[in-house]
């Protein structure tokens, strides 16, 4: 079997360790060249052709630098790219589909970023021979015979236009200065920007600063930047952070248009309902973060999601996940027994702008109770009152409770590692709990030698949910919690969640907008309506299903499930099933 050995330099500290991994090697004992030592940076260097697969070096490395992969059978061609010696390997391509959006669907750290930087040109694929830089002859012969090759042609010969909508769009304020309408008058090549305004709603932005406006909106900016360009090629990254359903239907249509246009999109989307929506076909992306990815053959998109939820590529022969992702149609909660942990009154909170009135309710143990609505309507505002971060004008929790809270926007000017801040602010860090409930469903031990201040947004959320969860409380509340995290993080924190809070006869209140992971978490959900930026009303607390009914049928959107793994899609607007389930009153899917 064919292995890969990666060697994290960031990490290896061989001055502290004194090469543990040469010392114990079999190999090296066997005087073999198993492991040497580098002239360029004296860290150690493994060679994968005389590695056995002990595995000994990585059960020794105290910095745990070293990681040994079996790679699978099916990998018989060498990769596209390889970085370095003991470096990430990535495997195949995704197909271009002109006039289509293609969607990869994958974990995070698996290559989907080394793809883009090939498909600009940033980077010439070496096939695996990092000692040599890469041609464009090579590259265009590797390729002969398929889309790619005269995709690459052009691409050598710069006849290829690009458009870009980068993951981090917070850091748009800090690139571009001046107002909207400004920035979106500079890119409109298309002549598009009346409707891609209207389109993702963007009217009220218009005279506004960058650096004056929300995640969300900065988002729908960055979208409308993107898809405003005349281009041949169009790389949208993670589009729908910070949106509600209805914006990411709307960035759907934006994009979409892009297709109809006879353009090429590639597009990376961790919202499996979105991607559905948004994609003809998918590539699932498989492998080991930080190690190797590969890129599996194009499927339709309901056949590609499918095939990554059951966690098996059939005709790759390949298993992804032990356990396939399985979406139950539950009761509704009013049928279930649960004591009360709290009730609250009727909240109300005014501002000079906007005001909100939430119902009163009652949370119960062992429950998961989602809420959602459009942005702009007062659920943050709803977390904070009931965190005790932000003081109602009336009303109040009747019980005394311990509340855990974690904001929407998360911030940290800690001067520290990951494992430095656990050990300030998380329960119970380091104990066998912890790493079984915590540690391990939230990857916290891939992180704990990084600095807090140089996280990625991902790691952040997930260092922020998982020292929230770690608290003593009666109630987590969680502002967004799957904000730039993959589908595959994002089950397993709400698997997490679910049994953290039925393990100690807790409740959750969670904030969020992917319908799957809604769907997959909630126990009762709370609707929030009114007039986005003016006045906000929220339910209390009632069954997934009548919750879902109520909000889709104000946003005019219709959900059916999938009749193979019982997960959300979207019904296509006007569609014979859309109309069908609207004359019904049954928006989030039809009784069988």
């Amino acid at each position: 079997m064919n292995r890969i050995a990666i060697l994290e330099k960031d990490k290896c500290q061989p001055k502290k360790c004194n090469y543990a991994c040469i010392n114990y090697c079999p190999g090296v004992r066997m005087d073999e060249d198993t492991i040497i030592i580098s002239e360029d940076d004296n860290k150690p260097v493994i060679s994968e052709e005389l590695c056995s697969g002990c595995g000994i070096c990585v059960n020794r490395c105290v910095f745990d630098a070293i990681n040994i992969i079996n790679l699978p059978e099916i990998l018989t061609e060498e990769p596209i790219h390889r970085y370095d010696v003991n470096s990430f390997e990535l495997f195949g391509m995704p197909t271009i589909e002109e006039g289509s959006v293609v969607g990869l669907l994958g974990p995070n750290g698996i290559g989907k970023s080394t793809i883009l930087n090939i498909l600009s040109g940033q980077i010439i694929p070496n096939f695996g021979d990092y000692t040599q830089e890469g041609s464009w002859d090579t590259v265009i012969d590797y390729f002969k015979g398929s889309k790619l090759q005269s995709y690459f042609k052009q691409l050598s010969n710069q006849e290829i236009r690009f458009a870009y909508k980068p993951q981090m769009v917070d850091l748009l304020p800090k690139v571009v200065k001046g107002e909207v309408q400004d920035l979106l008058k500079s890119v409109d090549e298309r002549n598009k920007m009346d409707e891609i305004i209207e389109t993702l709603e963007l009217e009220t932005t218009l005279n506004r600063k960058l650096d004056k406006l929300s995640g969300g909106e900065l988002q729908r900016i960055a979208i409308a930047a993107a898809v405003l360009r005349d281009a041949d090629f169009y790389y949208i990254d993670e589009p729908t952070s910070w949106l509600d359903v209805k914006q990411r239907l709307n960035t759907v249509k934006a994009i979409r248009q892009l297709a109809e246009e006879n353009r090429t999109v590639l597009l990376i989307e961790h919202d499996l309902a979105t991607l559905d929506a948004m994609s003809d076909y998918v590539h699932v992306m498989y492998g080991e973060e930080g190690g190797y990815g590969v890129v599996s053959k194009l499927r339709g998109v309901r056949v590609g999601i499918n095939a990554y939820i059951n966690g098996f590529l059939n005709e790759e022969n390949i298993r992804i996940r032990k356990q396939p992702i399985e979406f139950e149609i539950r009761p509704p909660s009013d049928l279930i027994d649960s004591e009360v942990i709290t009730k609250y009154t009727n909240f109300n909170k005014k501002y000079d702008n906007f005001e909100l009135e939430v119902d009163e309710g009652e949370i119960y143990q062992s429950q998961v109770i989602t809420a959602f609505g459009p942005n702009g309507i007062g659920k943050t505002t709803y977390a904070k009152m009931l965190a005790g971060v932000t003081k109602p004008d009336n009303g109040e929790v009747e019980e005394e409770i311990k509340i855990s809270y974690k904001p929407q926007y998360i911030q940290s000017d800690y001067d520290g590692s990951v494992q430095d801040f656990l050990y300030m602010h998380a329960e119970g860090y380091g104990t066998n709990v912890f790493n079984t409930d915590i540690s391990k469903p939230f990857d916290l031990e891939k992180i704990l030698d990084k600095q807090v201040s140089k996280l990625s947004g991902g790691e952040l959320q997930r260092l922020a949910t998982a020292v929230s969860l770690s608290q003593d409380a009666d109630v987590y509340v969680l502002d967004e919690p799957t904000a730039f995290l993959d589908v595959e993080q994002r089950l397993k924190i709400a698997k997490a969640i679910k049994h953290i809070i039925a393990r100690d006869d807790t409740s959750a209140i969670i904030i969020d907008h992917d319908i799957v992971f809604i769907d997959y978490i909630s126990d009762r959900a709370m609707v929030f309506y009114g007039n986005s930026g003016e006045k906000g009303h929220a339910t209390a607390p009632i069954n997934l299903r009548d919750a879902m009914n109520k909000f889709l049928s104000d946003v005019e959107i219709s959900f059916r499930r999938d009749k193979e793994t019982n997960r959300p899609r979207v019904n296509k607007k006007d569609s014979y099933l859309d109309r069908e389930q609207k004359e019904k009153g049954e928006y989030y899917y039809l009784e069988d």
